[in-house]
């Protein structure tokens, strides 16, 4: 039929077909646009009554309008009598060809599940039942939509259908039992078919599966499938329940309504699914949880928030050197930061069973300290206390506030951990304020704050030489420089790495300045051993440590180790409940997963307000050849980056993807331009002309950048920028004198 004009549709090609029709991509030459057609075989509309009885369920179909649903435009019919429905076509992929490649993540699976019931709610509350939800049925557009297919078959309740009594219509892996047994259904057997989808998204592979559907019908009708637990172990149990309830084999102990197992779905995260059920509930926890919130200030001088947010984080740091107890990373806890939000409603959304709160005033060198820890089940201050005392005193009143937390949660301490909590990096107490205060422009991340905190952290060790925690920080710092860009690498590495050793000469249990010894090894010296040795010994120092686990996963993607690098995010995303989506997004969009990093990126943007979020969305956009959508977010991130240069080049290499020549070749002169008065890596300048095709400049930029020892260099391995030049000796030749040569790359 390809190129045959039928009615005003013109035939472009044939999409797929199954036993309930054949679909071809048309063109409607009226209204001059895409749209798909089904043709349904003869012998389901062979008489006059079946014929009308598709049409009436067809225009019932076709009255569902919602954005998880196939839209159905008409219905007509061949020359010889064939009908056809006419509906919306899609650029995508179907959901049977998404789980055929790949284990899907649990969020994105569960995202899925939550837009299928959404549309199987809609026809419900219609009337209408679909009988044949199924991955095959269901397709992902390029903008991560779901989409429900074939409602154009679907049986009205409480009628006939197309089938005559007692016989079945559907596919054989995915009917409930009540179908299997060809009795009468309703929506509950959607329900049953979208709890067989979810199964088979989270596990990879059906619940029921035979080459026989006579085998199948009878494992459906009496055998229970295999636990997901044991085809997968990082599914929460909250997730395998409700699995468990949809294809319940009794009908009357299933979800009732879709609209109940959407609340469930949702139930599992944030609101309206935007939070996965990624996180272990605090009926799945083992061990006592709590999150440190960031002190309020209620002083009068705003320039001490600093003390504040110290206090809280030095809290945070002692009580992570427990074994058994579980706290929230400094990230999570400090989302909540000005924020008047219930304390019972942070404690859900951080997973913890408690939740220490409290202020701190100062005046001259009076402190007032109030600190109350609250179990979120009840609101119950199990513990709480007010310290008026002299600013001499905070180390005191931080250890005491720290062995009531591990007293009041009942959690034995060992010898070592009793001594730990009461070591001190330093007994001077200004010392200490300049470490409050670096630490404190840290986290802001400017260019300026940065060397702002190397000043403060200085002044410290000036005053306390031996103040481990201190040359740690330092050494943190000049890392981040260095990632970000701001100096050459070779001008702040080497430092880094220094202060990394001294900190851990003074306290070998410095977790922090092994992952910047294990990043330097990495990014500078390309030493993949050194650096893994280093990751272990600061998980084996902080095995809760969240950041560090993102670290370590990043190192596991620029190694190639790539399943290794997915399965470590993911225990970083455990570890840390409001860790941002980016991090696994940027995992699987390495892996070459882009709708499932396009999931992660979007729903970043919705928590986010910085750049990385609409900057990684529009790189995925350019990828998938979306290049308007992509390249306006890369220029939002530019906008909110305040014109970072790394950015730019990404802006630069977008536009060589899509073809735009002079934009790219204008972002280069940038660059270039910018290169006299501050750091640009050589490695930016490399992608772009790598995207034009001009692979001898790409090689000649990549050589400046081996030679500067550019840290962004470390991912050239699986960096779809550098694609086109895989071919290319001189790439492997790169490969060999980074030591990469020997690990996977993506092609």
């Amino acid at each position: 039929m390809i190129g045959e004009t039928v009615s005003h549709y013109k035939i472009l090609e044939k999409l797929g077909g199954g036993g309930m029709g054949v679909v071809y991509r048309a063109e409607d030459t009226r209204l001059k646009r895409t749209v798909a057609l089904k043709f349904l075989p003869p012998e389901l509309t062979s008489d006059s009554e079946s014929k009308d009885r598709f049409v009436h369920e067809a225009q019932a179909a076709s009255a569902l309008q919602h954005n998880n649903i196939c839209s159905v435009h008409d219905i007509d019919e061949t020359d010889d009598g064939q009908l056809f429905l006419v509906m919306d076509c899609y650029e995508g992929e179907t959901l049977k060809m998404q789980i055929a490649k790949r284990t899907l993540t649990i969020e994105y699976a569960t995202d899925i599940a939550v837009q299928i019931a959404h549309g199987l709610q809609k026809a419900h509350e219609k009337g209408i039942v679909h009988r044949d939800i199924k991955p095959a049925n269901i397709i992902i557009t390029k903008d991560g939509v779901v989409k429900i297919l074939d409602f154009g078959l679907a049986k009205l309740a409480g009628e006939a259908g197309l089938s005559k009594a007692g016989s079945i219509v559907g596919t054989a892996a995915y009917m409930s039992p009540e179908q299997a047994r060809g009795e009468d259904v309703d929506h509950r057997t959607d329900i049953w078919s979208l709890g067989i989808v979810l199964y088979e998204m989270l596990a990879g592979r059906q619940p029921f599966k035979s080459e026989y559907d006579q085998a199948l019908v009878y494992l459906i009708l009496k055998e229970e499938p295999t636990q997901i637990a044991d085809l997968r172990s990082d599914v929460p149990p909250s997730l395998v329940s409700v699995v468990t309830k949809a294809i319940h084999k009794d009908r009357d102990k299933r979800y009732q309504h879709a609209a109940d197992m959407l609340m469930d779905l949702k139930s599992l995260g944030e609101e309206s699914g935007d939070e996965p059920p990624r996180k272990r509930s605090l009926t799945e926890r083992t061990q006592p949880s709590i999150a440190v919130l960031p002190f309020a200030n209620l002083g009068a001088d705003k320039e001490y928030e600093y003390f504040s947010d110290g206090m809280s984080e030095e809290i945070i740091n002692a009580l992570t050197k427990v074994n058994g107890l579980h706290v929230v990373a400094r990230t999570s806890s400090f989302a909540f930061k000005d924020k008047n939000e219930d304390i019972r409603e942070i404690g859900r959304k951080l997973h913890v069973e408690h939740v220490l709160e409290g202020s701190v005033r100062r005046s001259g060198n009076r402190l007032r300290i109030t600190a109350q820890l609250i179990k979120i089940v009840d609101g119950y201050h199990l513990w709480s206390e007010r310290f008026d005392r002299q600013m001499d005193d905070v180390f005191a009143i931080q250890d005491e506030i720290s062995l009531s937390i591990v007293d009041k949660l009942k959690v034995t301490l060992l010898e070592s951990e009793k001594n730990a909590l009461a070591r001190r990096s330093t007994e001077n107490l200004q010392a200490y304020h300049l470490l409050l205060q670096g630490r404190y422009l840290f986290h802001k991340s400017t260019r300026e704050s940065l060397q702002n905190a190397i000043e403060k952290f200085q002044e410290a060790i000036a005053l306390s030489p031996d103040y481990a925690q201190a040359y740690a920080e330092m050494a943190v710092a000049y890392h981040f420089i260095g990632l970000l860009n701001h100096l050459p690498s070779r001008d702040v590495y080497p430092k880094a790495r220094a202060f990394a050793l001294k900190a851990i000469e003074i306290d070998p249990n410095a977790a922090e300045a092994y992952v910047v010894l294990a990043t330097v090894n990495l990014s500078y010296d390309w030493d993949w051993e050194g650096a893994e040795s280093a990751f272990r010994k600061a998980i084996e120092l902080n095995s809760n440590a969240a950041n560090v686990r993102v670290q370590h996963a990043m190192f596991l993607v620029y190694r190639g180790s790539l399943n290794e690098a997915l399965a470590e995010m993911t225990t970083a995303f455990l570890l840390d409940p409001l860790l941002n989506p980016t991090y696994l997004g940027f995992v699987l969009l390495r892996i070459g997963r882009l709708d499932e990093a396009r999931f992660h990126f979007k729903k970043s943007l919705e928590s986010e307000l910085g750049p990385m979020a609409p900057w990684m969305l529009g790189h995925v956009d350019v990828l998938q050849g979306r290049y308007e959508e992509g390249l306006a977010s890369i220029q939002r991130a530019l906008f909110l980056s305040g014109n970072n240069a790394i950015i730019l080049a990404g802006l630069g290499w977008s536009n060589a993807v899509a073809g735009r020549r002079d934009e790219a070749i204008r972002v280069l002169d940038e660059l270039h331009e910018r290169s006299r008065s501050e750091y640009i890596g050589p490695l930016l300048s490399a992608k772009i002309y790598s995207a034009l095709g001009e692979n001898d400049l790409a090689f000649e930029w990549l050589e400046r950048a081996y030679e500067e020892h550019d840290s962004s260099l470390v991912a050239i391995l699986n960096d779809e920028s550098f694609r086109g030049l895989h071919q290319d000796q001189r790439f492997d030749e790169l490969l060999k004198k980074m030591k990469l040569k020997q690990y996977d790359i993506i092609t």
